[in-house]
């Protein structure tokens, strides 16, 4: 067995995502890594990447994301959420037929301006820090798409809770905020809740505290997603078994060499398995050949 895999960790507010791969490094005694910051205020699904499974991290956080947020209409700040200084308040807010139009105009695709607040890099230096000096630079929008906004709930006059279903770099506090803005009235991010991180999905995740237990119990291994499970969206290649031999030395495979070669492009990127199933890594088509992207499992050791 191994510890090669990912954790759907349930990361609760407090904690940054840089805490919460610390805490696994350092119980589990594994390289360790997230696919996707959540901010420390934010709680909900962060998928950890183990072992050789690190390499996979840009390919996990690349899927659709979902979040359930609480919008609060009538406050705008300099953070887009409610940790930031108020810069405008106001009382007078539209009526809910015209927030529910609002709100449901943001689906589809969409261009974004990313928030100063955020850990994107400028010549080297992350927003967030810059923003900190008081400096503000102007950001390029970002093409996003949306899919859907769904269970819209009115808590109150001032606050509605909805879910977001979205793609990679989609900024629910910038979602909020551009809401506000098109109202008139103002709005930022009170409360978010990551619920899906592509086919991780809140209900399976797992908190800090049952790690640690887990790990003393000698019993971690039965909540590790095997690495190929989480690639979901990749198609599935077998080579047959002459092969073997070729794909064990790390060389390029002709597709001669596969059972089934239909539907494969050059553009793709496929998770390949030897003769008896066992997965090898991430595979791409070149010429006539299948060639490795990256290798998922010791090959020394089959």
């Amino acid at each position: 067995m191994t510890n090669d895999g990912i954790i759907n960790i349930y990361k609760e507010k407090g904690y940054t995502s840089h805490d919460v791969v610390a805490i696994i490094k350092r119980t589990l005694k594994i390289k360790a890594g997230h696919t996707g910051t959540l901010d420390p205020e934010a709680e909900g699904v962060l998928p950890v990447c183990l072992g050789k499974a690190t390499k996979l991290a840009d390919y996990i956080q690349g899927g659709t994301k979902g979040y359930r947020a609480l919008l609060r209409l009538g406050i705008e700040t300099d953070t887009q959420d409610m940790t930031g200084n108020i810069i405008c308040q106001k009382d007078e807010i539209p009526h809910r037929d015209e927030i529910l139009k609002a709100i449901l105009s943001f689906a589809g695709e969409q261009e974004q301006i990313p928030p100063m607040y955020s850990a994107i890099k400028v010549s080297g230096q992350k927003l967030y820090e810059l923003a900190r000096k008081g400096v503000e630079i102007e950001r390029k929008p970002r093409a996003i798409h949306i899919y859907a906004i769904e269970n819209i709930e009115f808590i109150n006059d001032y606050t509605i809770s909805m879910d977001v279903l979205c793609s990679k770099g989609t900024y629910i506090r910038t979602l909020c905020h551009d809401i506000g803005k098109l109202l008139g009235c103002g709005g930022c991010m009170e409360a978010l809740t990551r619920i899906q991180c592509g086919k991780f999905f809140i209900k399976d995740s797992i908190k800090l505290e049952v790690i640690k237990e887990l790990a003393e119990k000698g019993d971690i291994e039965s909540i590790i997603i095997p690495p190929d499970e989480a690639l979901y969206n990749m198609k599935s290649i077998f080579v047959r078994e002459e092969a073997n031999k070729y794909l064990y030395n790390g060389n390029k495979i002709s597709t001669g060499y596969l059972f089934d070669k239909t539907g494969l492009a050059s553009e793709g990127r496929y998770k390949l398995y030897n003769y008896e199933k066992k997965f090898i890594g991430i595979y791409k088509l070149e010429g006539e050949f299948v060639k490795p992207v990256t290798i998922l499992t010791d090959l020394s050791n089959i």
